[in-house]
């Protein structure tokens, strides 16, 4: 007889799968077409768009674990309240921690930390996973949608600061324009339109096209 109290493997199959699907065929910004605001507003630098990943990698993987915890205690009434809570003291935790190691990108991003407060993503997990799930899928599902999330602001930051700057990280890595160096000693020039706020949604644009293509079997869910 099989033993039915057997504890699923930390690592099983499909606890796996809820870090690997939003990275690719459940991506909430390409799929779900979620959290999309900043990826057209903090992308023109790829720092901002890897700095920006990491503090909701933050925010929604212990986001998620906190209202898993709390799930069986919080009145259905007020879990609202309580997710915005949890969501709002983990980004002052971030706010803060920005401030102290790299107030000068903290300037910058200072809006947009505030906004992972109303992203929808993060609400989204909350509502949909963490309140029906044990913490470490919560972990798990939280960490993939807000890697899934990040990967694609990394993408579209690499693509607008290396044409629109010819840097990366804000070193440059085309050449000199100046000097006429590197590629700019043949005739490139740097595209000061992909720094605008319309090829974000551009690159974006074609981010999603691109997958479409790859896989017409993709559901769209909102």
């Amino acid at each position: 007889m099989a033993n039915t109290s057997e504890k699923e493997p930390l690592f099983s199959k499909k606890n796996i799968g809820l870090v690997k699907d939003p990275l690719t065929d459940n991506n909430p910004v390409t799929v779900q077409v979620l959290g999309i605001c900043s990826a057209l507003a903090i992308t023109a630098e790829l720092n901002a768009s890897v700095i920006m990943a990491l503090s909701v990698i933050f925010v929604l993987g212990v986001g998620n674990v906190v209202i898993s915890l709390m799930r069986n205690v919080i009145p259905s009434s007020i879990r609202i309240i309580a997710q915005l809570v949890v969501v709002a003291a983990l980004v002052i935790i971030v706010d803060l921690t920005l401030k102290a190691y790299v107030p000068d990108l903290a300037k910058k991003l200072s809006v947009f930390v505030g906004l992972i407060i109303t992203n929808c993503i993060i609400m989204g997990r909350f509502e949909a996973f963490a309140l029906a799930n044990t913490p470490w899928k919560s972990f798990l599902d939280g960490v993939g949608n807000a890697t899934g999330y990040g990967l694609i602001l990394v993408i579209v930051g690499f693509f607008r600061e290396l044409l629109g700057s010819g840097k990366l990280f804000g070193i440059p890595v085309l050449g000199d324009p100046v000097e006429k160096t590197g590629l700019y000693a043949i005739g490139y020039e740097n595209s000061g339109f992909m720094l605008l706020a319309p090829m974000a949604l551009i690159t974006l644009g074609l981010i999603i096209g691109f997958q479409r293509s790859r896989n017409k079997n993709l559901i769209e869910t909102n």
